[in-house]
């Protein structure tokens, strides 16, 4: 129950909480602080008609099992699972394209794990729709959509933010999820670490003449890895990274010419293949906070930290901040704890800091070793592919980490 003095508190504010960013990690850390009890207002740029995606446009997100936990504890599964495609297996292999895979194939088995599925492939319009039907429903939750933060000031027990329409929103504590340009992290004066690789991400849907039997591929070749993910019915998501250069002159190539360079990089296992949906390109690039909270505030998802996609675990790793943080509030709150206390705020930075610095290391090591020809390179990471795989106790480790079922795991994720 809250003491005398954070009652007064709330008395001159408009929410307990105040999010920054309407994608996916802002609404799901607004509907778990909801549901924890707190009042919240969401700010999102984008107008709320520009933020639902009525048609399928490529783009869709592996979930591991813990973001399905997380899912269901907030009551949206059941909004998504009949269009979630479970993700049964996963087969690692190196290679060139137009050569074929490696013989040494990294092989992840659901079945090596009690949990069922390491994960989902959901469509990000039925997913992003999922949040804002259940976001537009909770009566604790404000949206303002089409507003920019302009300025955010500090006090000693509140912290307001000052909208482009004039305005301003005054909360305890701010929560910025506003992605890798994080306007709320530069106004609060965190700076950034980053580099870009020299690659960028090709993404798109393509449907195929067979069934991919619920496996997930991940192909690495000189230029970057291909990742082919399993959707529903007969079609695949497409997150293919190349050298910058080459994945430009790709990306303005007509659907067929798409497809041309496609083929010999996807291979022939599928049968043929043809688009469905959009295509988008995105430059890849490590981006980490050097704090993920100040004063009154904290970062999550991109705006703590930014990955490569080679693992597939942007998302996922945001929402796992997300379960941090809210049950982070939600005991202080127990406690009756100031939500926007340093002390409060780094206990959340104490917890989610050390996974993703692990998570973005992993991340760029991996791609570093595997995006280039050299052959020692090469023969050193098939063999070491070829050691896990012969390695049941390595083996079953990393297919847990892929599911999201290790390290220290918040309560909406058990």
């Amino acid at each position: 129950m809250d003491n005398p003095l954070h009652t007064h508190i709330l008395q001159g504010m408009d929410s307990d909480i105040i999010i920054v960013g309407g994608g996916l990690n802002g609404p799901a850390l607004a509907l778990a602080s909801a549901r924890a009890g707190f009042s919240v207002t969401m700010i999102d740029a984008l107008p709320l008609a520009d933020r639902k995606i009525p048609a399928f446009d490529g783009r869709s997100y592996a979930l591991s099992l813990g973001s399905v936990r997380l899912l269901k504890g907030l009551g949206l599964w059941d909004a998504v699972a009949d269009n979630a495609q479970p993700m049964l297996d996963i087969k690692v292999t190196d290679g060139r394209a137009g050569e074929g895979p490696s013989p040494w194939v990294l092989h992840f088995d659901h079945r090596e794990i009690e949990e069922g599925p390491m994960g989902h492939l959901v469509e990000d319009r039925h997913l992003r729709r999922a949040f804002l039907d259940a976001v537009e429903a909770a009566d604790r939750i404000t949206q303002l959509s089409g507003a920019r933060v302009l300025s955010q000031t500090v006090g000693p027990a509140s912290v307001t933010v000052t909208l482009d329409n004039g305005s301003d929103v005054t909360g305890r504590v701010l929560i910025g999820c506003d992605g890798r340009t994080s306007g709320t992290a530069e106004r609060a004066g965190i700076k950034r670490m980053k580099w870009g690789y020299g690659q960028t991400a090709l993404v798109c849907a393509v449907a195929h003449e067979k069934p991919h039997d619920g496996i997930a591929h991940q192909f690495f070749m000189p230029g970057g890895p291909l990742a082919i993910l399993p959707l529903t019915g007969n079609r695949s998501s497409i997150v293919w990274s190349e050298k910058t250069g080459r994945a430009e002159t790709i990306a303005e190539l007509d659907d067929a010419g798409f497809l041309d360079a496609l083929r010999p990089a996807f291979g022939s296992f599928l049968g043929e293949i043809s688009l469905t949906g959009k295509r988008f390109t995105y430059p890849l690039g490590l981006s980490v906070a050097q704090s993920f909270v100040a004063d009154r505030v904290a970062l999550v998802g991109d705006a703590a930290h930014g990955v490569h996609p080679i693992a597939g675990q942007g998302l996922n790793a945001g929402l796992r901040d997300v379960a941090a943080l809210a049950e982070v509030l939600e005991d202080a709150k127990s406690r009756g704890e100031d939500l926007g206390s340093a002390a409060v705020l780094n206990r959340y930075q104490q917890w989610r800091r050390f996974d993703t610095t692990v998570l973005a290391a992993a991340t760029d090591t991996f791609n570093r070793l595997f995006s280039n020809d050299n052959p020692i390179l090469r023969a050193a990471r098939d063999i070491g592919m070829g050691m896990v795989n012969a390695a049941p106790a390595l083996r079953r480790r990393f297919i847990r980490e892929a599911a999201g079922l290790n390290g220290d795991l918040p309560r909406l994720m058990r």
